[in-house]
């Protein structure tokens, strides 16, 4: 079976096994079935000005690595980090660089910023942790299993979310361990991990069992335990359950979903589901005060209801082109794919208003969003800042 090269053993990582492809490569397990090819890009009329702002190459190439190295923006700086080890701090408005430097680690998640720190994971097991003012190592603690979820800054808490499982709590100050959780993890699961979230006092986090837990913040208790994706089917394939996407609270409400499983709603008090709809997603997702943008396992976006998850609109002309989750970007979604290029969605219809292609390089994470402007990394470690205006937009400007 041509897929059981694509699947490698984790060793030191833990009894987990790593599905190293894009879910379409599964088909591959038949050889006497055809995979169905990326849908191929038709012109489109656009509708929104696209204009880049400034690049940086960081070098560290992380083709078909499906890591978690995604830009982060705080109070004006943009924080970015590499395979290779750099980490680079660099001016939001400009990209002028503030300060950089090398931690000779093979950096696979992060950066993350708060409190003054700049936290990444890497593929060895690594967390490290550098003053966001300069760069300089505050510290650095193994952990012995590979790093593939952006870390948390929590009040005087960085958590940690390994690919065997592990949920930890770690000093700010020290990296000292304060608390530990353990989830079991299938032996066959996708690569990739679902960032843990604060919520208030708690930590939430979705699980490759399918499973999503609300952990104390201050000592590690879990609060409570939900199965949202249960595995179901006959081959190890087919049980797949991963939720290996960030969940989104708002309020009281948690959302969430899973590889072929469910996109549902829970109670962020209890773990109770509120509502559910069939979905398969390893992407993720993004919303806003009444719907969900989802990004499924086949890369068609599904714009949902949030109130009760019913289908508003499908956007499947970019079908198979491994699409990032989609990034809210003014009154459109930013979505990118497998061979560098971003594509502006209308949110309200899921027509596509805009492209741009970047370096040519894969786009595994998706972009961030602020203050009118976008910022994306591809897997060539190429950091671009973007803005893109609808025509309206650009009429009234050009009219003052």
């Amino acid at each position: 079976m041509q897929a059981s090269r694509r699947l490698e053993t984790a060793g030191r990582f833990g009894p987990a096994f790593l599905l190293l492809v894009a879910l379409f490569g599964i088909a591959a397990c038949d050889k006497d079935k055809d995979v169905d090819p990326p849908a191929e890009l038709v012109d489109i009329v656009a509708k929104r000005n696209v204009q880049e702002i400034w690049s940086l190459g960081l070098g560290g190439d992380s083709e078909n690595l499906r890591l978690a190295l995604r830009p982060t923006v705080v109070e004006g700086t943009v924080y970015a980090a590499s395979h290779d080890g750099e980490v680079v701090a660099v001016n939001a408005e400009n990209g002028r660089r503030v300060w950089g430097v090398k931690t000779k680690l093979s950096l696979a998640a992060g950066p993350a910023v708060g409190s003054g720190v700049v936290v990444m994971g890497s593929s060895d097991g690594d967390v490290i942790a550098l003053d966001a003012s300069n760069g300089q190592q505050r510290w650095r603690k193994a952990i012995n299993s590979e790093v593939l979820a952006s870390p948390l800054v929590a009040s005087d808490l960085v958590i940690i979310r390994t690919v065997d499982g592990h949920l930890e709590g770690l000093s700010l100050t020290d990296g000292a361990t304060r608390w530990a959780v353990d989830e079991q993890v299938p032996r066959l699961t996708l690569r990739g991990t679902a960032p843990p979230v604060l919520a208030g006092d708690r930590i939430i986090a979705g699980f490759d069992n399918g499973r999503v837990i609300a952990v104390d913040v201050r000592n590690g208790d879990v609060l409570w335990d939900t199965i949202v994706n249960a595995p179901h089917g006959r081959t190890e394939l087919e049980r797949l359950s991963d939720i290996d996407s960030s969940v989104h609270v708002s309020g009281d409400d948690i959302f969430v979903v899973g590889f072929q499983g469910r996109v549902a709603m829970l109670a962020l008090d209890s773990g109770q589901i509120w509502w559910a709809r069939d979905a398969s997603s390893y992407r993720g997702f993004s919303m806003d005060d009444e719907n969900i943008y989802l990004t499924n396992s086949d890369s068609v976006v599904v714009a949902m209801r949030r109130a009760d998850g019913a289908v508003q609109w499908e956007q499947s002309a970019l079908r198979r082109r491994g699409l990032t989750a989609p990034t809210i970007d003014g009154d459109s979604l930013l979505v990118g794919d497998f061979e560098g290029y971003l594509h502006w969605l209308d949110k309200s219809s899921g027509e596509i208003v805009a492209r741009r292609k970047t370096d040519g390089e894969r786009i595994t994470n998706a972009a961030i969003a602020q203050d009118g402007r976008t910022f994306v990394q591809t897997d060539s470690g190429k950091v671009i800042a973007l803005r893109s205006t609808s025509r309206e937009e650009r009429t009234a400007d050009s009219g003052q």
